[in-house]
């Protein structure tokens, strides 16, 4: 299943097309490639990214990162870590740990680089990555959101926003053609 930058503009109540119409084609292909390919895994990943960055305003944690700094549980074990490797992509990956996991999946090295995350391809594409690697599309075919929302975010933070996103998408997908 394929969006388009009208239905994406629609779902998240946009204005303009600009921010569209930089992710769309990186969501089609990472949401294809990562097996996010039904329209209620497509609805559910839509709500949740556009959640959790701003519906697309953000691809970098607005925190510095300094009260990630000596997280050993993120692998942030060095001087400068928790600045360096704060929440970026439209599923904020967090920690030198992730980092090192993701730039291993993909071959990307996002150690050297982390700002590279922040780029609206690497932005999909960790969201799709981070999808997969915690085989999130089992709670979207089941349809428990609320869990989806915890593997997500680790609570429910901001569950009632999700949910409206989650609705939005499929009353645009599901009813609209695809283009």
């Amino acid at each position: 299943m394929e969006i388009t930058v009208l239905q994406l503009q629609k779902i998240y109540n946009l204005k303009t097309v600009k921010k569209p119409e930089l992710f769309v084609p990186y969501l089609n292909r990472y949401m294809r490639e990562y097996g996010i390919d039904t329209s209620q895994r497509v609805c559910a990943f839509l709500a949740q990214v556009g959640h959790e960055s701003g519906r697309l305003q953000y691809v970098e944690e607005i925190a510095s990162g300094a009260a990630y700094q000596g997280r050993k549980d993120l692998g942030n074990t060095e001087p400068g870590d928790g600045c360096r490797f704060k929440g970026r992509g439209l599923i904020q990956i967090t920690g030198r740990n992730n980092y090192s996991e993701i730039s291993r999946d993909t071959g990307i090295d996002f150690i050297a680089e982390p700002v590279l995350l922040a780029e609206p391809g690497n932005a999909v594409l960790s969201a799709c990555w981070f999808w997969k690697k915690r085989n999130l599309n089992q709670y979207a075919d089941s349809g428990d959101f609320k869990m989806l929302t915890k593997r997500i975010n680790g609570g429910l933070s901001g569950y009632q926003d999700r949910c409206e996103l989650w609705e939005k998408a499929k009353a645009v997908l599901l009813t609209s053609p695809v283009v």
